[in-house]
């Protein structure tokens, strides 16, 4: 898969758990999603999970490293390193 279609396809993702008052179209590759509220922090759990279970990222083995889910771009660089 190239980088424009994990992009499609996790803004998808997010857009299923963003916060309800934040338009979708509000958030930049390099936004931290936290931060800019459009999600909040319990839905980073469901961030993890959603990378397991669609691109096999194991991060018992791997570590969380929560800077490396601050952003869809740094998502990006993760999926594209693990999966």
């Amino acid at each position: 898969m190239n980088r424009e279609h994990l992009k499609t396809d996790l803004t998808q993702f997010l857009q299923t758990i963003q916060h309800p008052d934040r338009p979708s179209t509000s958030i930049d590759e390099d936004d931290g999603l936290v931060e800019s509220g459009w999600v909040d922090s319990l839905a980073l759990l469901q961030i993890i999970t959603y990378l397991e279970e669609t691109y096999q990222i194991d991060f018992r083995k791997i570590g969380f490293v929560p800077s490396e889910l601050r952003s869809i771009g740094t998502i990006l660089d993760l999926i594209e390193r693990e999966a």
